[in-house]
């Protein structure tokens, strides 16, 4: 009998579910929540009772219960930082879900939700290479300012760049342990990481570096930074709000929408969205170059993933730069809730898994 897993990745505004018998999707559920309902919670564990009860109202309508299932995986959010691997939800897991070391997101519920659901039933409860997934080396660290919080940290998107890395590995038919890879996700955020022999040694964090994305600005000038930060007006939560969320390709072009910069600058001839579709790509080839420097430039190949990647006109605006680095893969989209359905089958098949601690 093939195993059913359920798999939830809560959003800020939506709450995807899945069931999967073994490593086939056999039904997947996208439920919306009304903003204004989730803006009446102080955070984001206090929204898990109206979560959970969509999440069962939804699995019944589709004629499942709990009691069909093997295991349940949620998305894993902004946990301390732990290498790669399938964990089991465990009570240290839900003490960092309700004293968040890095913050609040949506995708802390996943695991939350997972153990909720699972314990009520007797099932174990996993999540999959959360955004937190650290396998630095010692030199990657550093900053270049030797104070608290300046530490450089891995934040990226781990479950779809060691998802993707493993596919990549079997189109190069070796095993992923054995390869070195640059592996860029290209999606509303974007992060390149350099992937050693199975290990993301090093990545530009997602939240505060590299290339920027349709609405993050990555990298930017400090002082002018420094400068924006101590505008007159200005508080901790503005700033955070503008190169988090009105920055990037939005702050030039006034879409977060990739698919409009794009037709807009090659149907339609807008010469502002060429430069700016010209610019990411610029961007990203730079940081494409720094991880191959990691990798001291001995690199079996650059793959392409999320969203950005089904532009193979984008791709190709990359590889301009790159391509005498390594052979090129473009493996587009990405595949998040196949990505924890397989881990957590990894899990029940094997009987091993990770301890958070």
């Amino acid at each position: 009998m093939p195993r059913k897993i359920l798999v939830i990745n809560p959003g800020a505004t939506s709450t995807k579910i899945c069931v999967f018998e073994d490593k086939e999707e056999v039904m997947r559920v996208g439920i919306d929540h009304d903003a204004a309902e989730i803006a009446k919670y102080p955070n984001v564990v206090s929204q898990a009772d109206f979560r959970r009860q969509a999440i069962l109202t939804a699995i019944a309508e589709k004629g499942y219960k709990l009691e069909d299932f093997d295991a349940i995986c949620g998305r894993g959010g902004l946990f301390k930082h732990i290498p790669s691997g399938t964990y089991k939800v465990n009570d240290a897991v839900i003490r960092d879900i309700e004293n968040p070391p890095y913050g609040e997101h949506a995708a802390n519920l996943g695991a939350y939700l997972a153990k909720e659901l699972a314990d009520s039933v007797g099932i174990p409860a996993f999540f999959v290479d959360p955004v937190c997934v650290d396998e630095f080396e010692p030199l990657a660290r550093y900053s270049g300012l030797n104070l608290p919080g300046f530490e450089r940290q891995s934040f990226f998107h781990a479950l779809n760049h060691k998802s993707v890395a493993r596919k990549a590995a079997e189109h190069l038919g070796r095993a992923y342990e054995e390869l070195n890879l640059i592996v860029c996700h290209l999606g509303g955020g974007v992060s390149v990481a350099a992937h050693k022999k199975g290990r993301v040694i090093d990545v530009n964090n997602v939240k505060d570096e590299g290339a920027m994305g349709m609405d993050r600005a990555g990298t930017l000038p400090a002082n002018a930074l420094v400068n924006l930060c101590f505008k007159e007006g200005m508080t901790k939560a503005d700033a955070k709000r503008i190169i988090g969320q009105e920055a990037g390709i939005y702050s030039y072009t006034g879409t977060k929408d990739f698919r409009d910069v794009e037709n807009a600058a090659f149907d339609e001839g807008n010469e502002k969205m060429v430069e700016a579709f010209r610019a990411i790509a610029y961007q990203l080839a730079k940081d494409v170059g720094q991880m191959a420097a990691v990798l001291r430039f001995n690199v079996d190949a650059i793959v392409y993933t999320g969203g950005m990647a089904y532009s193979e006109r984008f791709c190709e605006e990359i590889s301009s730069y790159v391509n005498k680095i390594a052979p090129i893969l473009r493996l587009p989209g990405e595949e998040e809730m196949k990505s924890l359905a397989e881990g957590a089958l990894r899990a029940l098949e094997t009987g091993k898994w990770e301890t958070y601690e």
